[in-house]
């Protein structure tokens, strides 16, 4: 009887004590989350990802900061960070236009590369050139003659508001170049606003992800981050191609696209960060970008599939 009434007063001990360290731990983790400083980031939406996954994770635990972001087409990101209806600590776009646009507005006065990636072609494992585009990816075929196949449906987004719209247009302006094929980007592409390519003008397109996975769209241009991370198919481009190169602008100096009263250039995929005049959370903006640029962030980006940057230079005005 003792015995038994002992085995009880030590559970009673036992169960007594994880309910103590419970009291003393459970504040301890709440007070931890309490301590977390806001950052809010407004990014390209092909930065959402590591924003609201490993850098999100990382930056929490190395800088105290709890990320909060706002992600779309990158020259509309900017538009809004200027007209006042978007407002941010960090702004990270991607291709060098829209940084410029908010560097000559005067709501930052410098931006520093943190990575860079290129163009692939993700084309659809439901699509019927399926094996054309196999044979394409494994260099059997040529990429660009499967991509004038008569009834091949290509999804891109608007170029007006999004650089991976432009994107897709100077690959194709490069490959006619390269391939002495004049009239590829109307072959294959049509128009510069196509709506049978852009679906929805207003933003930047639906969901074509989801239709490219139903078949719908055989194919579509995108950042290889995507699906070198998910094992999507793709087509792999040349170097001088694939928009990676560092010296695009130099090496095509009278390449350029007009979007209504605007001139574009050929620019490099890199993404480039920036503290933004307004910040409301100054020093955590300056912490996040010194960061974003040291070994830890960078690693994560590689692990991510993105490249390291090989050109340093920051811009300014």
């Amino acid at each position: 009887m003792n015995h038994e009434i002992t085995i009880d007063r030590r559970s009673f001990i036992f169960k007594g004590s994880l309910v103590s360290a419970g009291l003393i731990i459970l504040p301890a983790l709440r007070l931890a989350a309490q301590q977390l400083s806001t950052l809010d980031v407004a990014s390209a939406g092909s930065m959402r990802a590591m924003l609201e996954g490993p850098l999100k994770t990382s930056a929490a635990q190395a800088l105290a900061l709890d990320i909060h972001t706002h992600a779309q087409g990158a020259d509309a990101v900017a538009a809004s960070l200027l007209d006042g209806s978007l407002s941010a600590d960090v702004f990270i776009p991607i291709t060098a236009h829209p940084m410029f646009t908010i560097l000559r507005a005067g709501e930052a006065s410098i931006a520093q590369p943190i990575a860079r990636t290129e163009l692939v072609l993700l084309y659809s494992p439901r699509s019927r050139f399926l094996r054309r585009f196999e044979l394409a990816a494994q260099g059997k075929a040529n990429w660009w003659e499967v991509l004038q196949q008569p009834g091949l449906r290509i999804a891109r987004s608007n170029p007006a508001l999004d650089p991976g719209g432009r994107a897709v247009i100077f690959v194709m302006m490069l490959a006619a170049k390269k391939y002495n094929q004049p009239d590829l980007v109307a072959k294959v592409l049509g128009p510069t606003i196509n709506p049978d390519q852009i679906p929805d003008q207003i933003s930047t397109g639906g969901n074509t992800q989801a239709r490219l996975q139903r078949g719908e769209i055989d194919v579509m241009a995108v950042y290889k981050t995507g699906p070198a991370a998910t094992g999507q198919p793709f087509i792999a481009l040349p170097p001088d191609i694939n928009l990676s190169s560092s010296t695009l602008r130099e090496d095509h100096p009278n390449l350029s696209l007009t979007v209504g009263s605007n001139v574009f250039y050929p620019e490099p995929l890199i993404f480039y960060a920036a503290t933004l005049k307004n910040a409301a959370h100054p020093a955590s903006a300056a912490a996040f970008l010194a960061w974003l640029q040291g070994k830890e962030a960078q690693a994560l980006f590689q692990q991510a599939h993105f490249d390291l940057v090989d050109d340093p230079t920051p811009l300014y005005l």
